[in-house]
């Protein structure tokens, strides 16, 4: 069974930061790209970061500065690190899995809500 679990979602000031974690279980890991995925209502779904298996990364351009992704394969886990947020960071978070082999399943996870507000 594919899991992936994630945490460290909450509500933070402007300015704040915040560090997103995502675990996972039954993937080879090390075969997966890892994303996060943000939607924000009456937004379309934005991929914010991205980390491939072999370590390129690549973020959309409102976030580049401010956001880091990373990865710890010893532990199935990629991290989101947050920092300088605004409001408009405002949304459901979502860890992705994308095969490297593109006959394969993509997984999601069950989201965590980011909520930047005074």
């Amino acid at each position: 069974q594919v899991q992936l679990v994630e945490s460290g979602g909450g509500l933070v000031q402007p300015g704040g930061s915040l560090r997103l974690s995502c675990v996972a279980s039954g993937i080879i890991f090390n075969n997966y790209h890892m994303g996060w995925i943000r939607q924000a209502p009456g937004k379309q779904r934005e991929l914010v970061a991205v980390i491939t298996s072999d370590g390129s990364i690549n973020y959309v351009d409102s976030v580049k500065g401010r956001f880091t992704i990373s990865r710890d394969n010893a532990k199935n886990t990629v991290f989101l690190q947050m920092s300088s947020l605004k409001p408009e960071d405002t949304a459901v978070y979502y860890c992705n899995a994308i095969p490297r082999v593109a006959t394969m399943n993509h997984y999601w996870g069950q989201g965590t809500q980011v909520t930047v507000s005074s």
